[in-house]
């Protein structure tokens, strides 16, 4: 817990976030989830039958160990996605909410206009919002400043397992954050994974890149120490880039045919 993710009231010793679409079985993401070591996985409200959560997916998610964030994938308007959230509350999963606001089917980009309206609703009746958005440093503050509780920039448009696209964008909007930051989206690998820890982000956020690899538990356990590795490099500060070669061993005083070294 030393260096736990802290999102409103709640504490996470994991910072990799898991979603629960496009499994082959749900057995085969329960495997998953185990193998990520998560604490928290998305579940999209409108795709589960809140009336027999019996025999749907959240029958095979054990929440005594992992935290339910609903989520409003699939909405396309700012009431769509409120009601939505609101649907989510009421059927017990949580007051927590990762909100999507789309504008757009071939991009899945986020509508950002009414992304700021459905969160500022949503703050005011006493949700905890994470909002998806893109990596705009400017949108990520007005999120802030509507009370988002933690803010979710895309790394890549979501299931292209692009990688970060765009780090410098990353590295302002963590910069000038005074709440968590957890990239959203865009991650295809391992690699990409550790690249986002490395470059300060909170935690990171991922459904296809583990469900639709050929082997998802074997990637959901390769995620799991990106995401580990990546923090561990952060904290430890990576040294400086430089143009040129610098030698490993320190010339001084090494022993030459004409005598010690005094350069």
């Amino acid at each position: 817990m030393s260096d736990a993710l802290v999102i409103a009231d709640r504490s996470f010793t994991s910072r990799l976030v898991v979603g629960t679409g496009k499994y082959s079985t749900h057995a085969v993401m329960k495997a998953a989830h185990d193998a990520s070591g998560t604490e928290m996985v998305t579940v999209a409200v409108r795709r589960i039958d809140l009336a027999a959560r019996s025999e749907s997916l959240l029958a095979w998610i054990d929440t005594s160990k992992i935290f339910l964030l609903p989520n409003t994938a699939g909405c396309y308007t700012a009431e769509d996605a409120i009601r939505t959230a609101r649907l989510g509350r009421e059927a017990g999963l949580s007051n927590w909410v990762k909100l999507e606001v789309l504008g757009d089917e071939r991009t899945l980009f986020p509508d950002n206009e009414a992304l700021l309206e459905a969160t500022r609703v949503l703050v005011r009746e006493g949700f905890v919002v994470l909002p998806y958005t893109n990596d705009d440093p400017i949108v990520c503050r007005k999120l802030e400043e509507a009370g988002a509780a933690c803010v979710m920039p895309l790394g890549a448009p979501i299931g292209s397992g692009l990688g970060i696209q765009n780090p410098n964008n990353l590295l302002i909007i963590k910069e000038q954050a005074r709440v968590p930051i957890i990239v959203d989206a865009g991650v295809g690998t391992a690699s990409d994974a550790a690249i986002a820890m490395e470059l300060g982000a909170d935690g990171v956020l991922m459904n296809t890149a583990i469900a639709g690899a050929a082997d998802p538990v074997a990637m959901a356990t390769a995620m799991r120490h990106a995401v580990v590795a990546g923090r561990l490099a952060f904290r430890a500060g990576r040294i400086p880039r430089r143009r040129y070669a610098t030698a490993s061993s320190p010339t001084e005083g090494l022993v030459t045919s004409s005598g010690p070294s005094r350069s």
